[in-house]
């Protein structure tokens, strides 16, 4: 897990609110039936030969690792509201409409949280997402993607 004690993770409402339920599923179904297992386990005897009880072991230092995470990402998690765009200004949760030399796309810029780029849900941390904050509409953004320089003209932003 990378240090993220002095970033902010930006996401939804939704997504926070689902992370919340994913931690609560495993504190109090996941963990428990976790232990019980291992205690059902150790009750059958000789441990070094129980592959069950090592399964059951793996699982529960991943389920508690999981929780971990999840519970720093929520310690730091800050819920975008609105559309992100002060003034038209590209912000997090702005959606906006470019245009490339060959297509037009819309993106919305999200926490890494959130990032789907086959949605059009680009990360506020990613290359191209950091271009274009910051940035207003009429501005050409020049981002060096993994097939060259791609410049971007911004032609709406909400």
């Amino acid at each position: 897990m990378n240090d993220m004690s002095d970033d902010v993770q930006y996401m939804s409402q939704e997504k926070l609110d689902a992370l919340r339920r994913e931690i609560d599923q495993l504190k109090e179904e996941k963990i428990p039936a976790l232990a019980k297992r291992i205690d059902d386990a150790r009750q059958m005897g000789d441990l070094s030969e129980n592959a069950e009880y090592h399964a059951a072991r793996e699982e529960m230092a991943w389920a508690q690792s999981q929780a971990r995470e999840i519970e720093a990402i929520i310690g730091i998690a800050s819920v975008i509201t609105g559309g992100g765009s002060v003034s038209g200004v590209i912000g997090i949760g702005s959606h906006l409409v470019v245009k490339t030399s060959a297509t037009t796309k819309e993106f919305t810029i999200v926490g890494p949280q959130e990032a789907n780029p086959l949605a059009g849900k680009i990360s506020n941390e990613s290359p191209l997402g950091q271009a274009f904050l910051g940035k207003r509409k009429g501005d050409t953004v020049e981002v060096d993607v993994p097939s060259g320089v791609q410049t971007y003209e911004i032609i709406e932003v909400r």
